[in-house]
């Protein structure tokens, strides 16, 4: 067997399903105000990413802020900023800012 083949194995081997439902997506109204404000083409990218996400949540997108129960997820210089509720299996989403603002408190 080559090594293309193997390498074929391997990433077949890798490939997830999915054995959960898909998760809720809640927006919250500042981040319905912030999105209104994206140009169309960063729009649809957040939105992929959001429901990218909410498919398959163990993928691995999110990061931990310190100091809170809050996660986010980047899209390019964007950053979308979540809360989890995996009790509900429902992702809040709280802001969606550029990645110089995201983090301001």
């Amino acid at each position: 067997m080559g090594a293309t083949a193997r390498l074929g194995l391997a990433r077949r081997a890798r490939t997830r399903t999915r054995l959960t439902d898909p998760w809720r997506i809640q927006v919250t109204q500042p981040a319905r105000r912030d999105f209104k404000r994206l140009d169309p083409p960063v729009q649809r990218r957040v939105l992929a990413a959001l429901r990218e996400f909410a498919a398959d949540p163990s993928s691995g997108q999110l990061v931990k802020l310190r100091g809170t129960d809050e996660h986010r997820l980047r899209v390019g210089d964007w950053r979308v900023r979540v809360r989890l509720a995996p009790d509900e299996q429902t992702v809040y989403v709280l802001r969606v800012l550029p990645r110089g603002r995201a983090y301001d408190r």
